[in-house]
């Protein structure tokens, strides 16, 4: 079940973005560098599109969309639980993301996307059109996009 998330969720959701990040192998050291960028606050919850999806009455997830600036949309953030990899929790979340987006009217959706996730959004239909250089030198995200209209 997807549900809207709600402010009493803030900690948890962060707890399920750092345990996500850390599954690909990154040092405590870069994990706790991101902290401030994982972090949840009741702040996102109460401006932005934030959505949960609960499994066997936990939290196996979550997205985070900003609000559409013109007709694109950006999803800020999309992780679940290391142990719901492979199962399809992603996919639904992203199918989610993409349905609420098209009633916001958007018609493109972009992020920034981990390497680790590339070619899961290229999966869904998502492109890279860009690069950005992370917070660690030398280390650059993709920036994807996908047209919401076909």
């Amino acid at each position: 079940m997807i549900i809207k998330a709600i402010i009493q969720d803030s900690e948890t959701l962060t707890n399920i973005a750092l345990t996500s990040k850390a599954h690909w192998g990154y040092s405590n050291e870069i994990i706790e560098s991101w902290r401030n960028d994982l972090t949840i606050t009741s702040k996102m919850i109460k401006e932005m599109i934030v959505f949960k999806i609960i499994i066997n009455n936990h939290i196996a997830g979550f997205y985070v969309l900003n609000p559409p600036k013109g007709n694109t949309i950006e999803l800020e953030m999309l992780f679940i639980l290391p142990e719901f990899i492979g199962q399809g929790i992603g996919k639904r979340l992203l199918q989610h993301s993409f349905e609420k987006s098209i009633e916001l009217k958007a018609n493109s959706m972009i992020l920034l996307a981990d390497p680790n996730a590339v070619p899961f959004y290229k999966s869904q239909g998502f492109v890279i059109i860009d690069k950005k250089e992370s917070s660690i030198p030398n280390r650059f995200l993709p920036i994807m996009q996908k047209d919401l209209t076909q």
